[in-house]
């Protein structure tokens, strides 16, 4: 059985994490997804705090039967992957941060741990991605490759547009934006 691993600060998550994962599993047959919230990130400031992060994630995510969300208490994925050792894992990304794959911590270690899904979609180069996967030392069968539409989000802007009062309809699953409003998340400016 093969499992997808979707690691992330989900800070919120929004309608691009989610068909990432769905595009996975249909296109690489995998049976399971697990959602990995980054409790403490290592690459990038958190604004809110991991157990918020959690519970948006996990309304992401609920309708998608075979998931399970977890908190990660590892800040780098491959100190996550060393702790878990889930065999026959793939772990999903898009194109744009494959690109900065090599200057992973053990990028090389990552990828003996598990297989690597790119996400291959518009707005990357393929030539990008041909260079960064020549920067690694890996057999070709570890980085498989999917197809996925170009969804223009980012957490980023999800969190600009609420601060400044604006709809964030179709950025985020409804539960998501529920959730938001609710708890009053992203209301002041970064």
């Amino acid at each position: 059985m093969a499992i997808g691993l979707l690691g992330g600060v989900f800070d919120p998550p929004h309608v691009g994490h989610v068909e990432l994962a769905r595009a996975a599993m249909e296109q690489l047959s995998l049976e399971a997804l697990l959602v990995l919230v980054v409790a403490e990130p290592g690459h990038k400031r958190a604004t809110t705090p991991a157990a918020t992060r959690l519970e948006l994630t996990l309304l992401a995510f609920e309708d998608i039967p075979s998931a399970r969300v977890e908190l990660d208490r590892h800040s780098r994925t491959v100190d996550s992957l060393e702790e878990r050792r889930i065999d026959d894992a793939v772990f999903i990304l898009g194109a744009d941060e494959f690109t900065d794959f090599a200057g992973w911590k053990r990028p090389e270690r990552v990828l003996e741990l598990v297989h690597l899904a790119v996400a291959m979609r518009p707005g990357v180069a393929d030539e990008s991605v041909r260079e960064a996967r020549g920067r690694l030392a890996a057999p070709d069968e570890r980085i498989l490759s999917f197809e996925m539409p170009a969804i223009p989000v980012s957490s980023s802007e999800i969190r600009e547009k609420v601060a400044r009062g604006e709809s964030i309809d179709g950025l985020v699953p409804v539960q998501v934006a529920d959730a938001i409003v609710r708890l009053g998340l992203y209301a002041s400016a970064e």
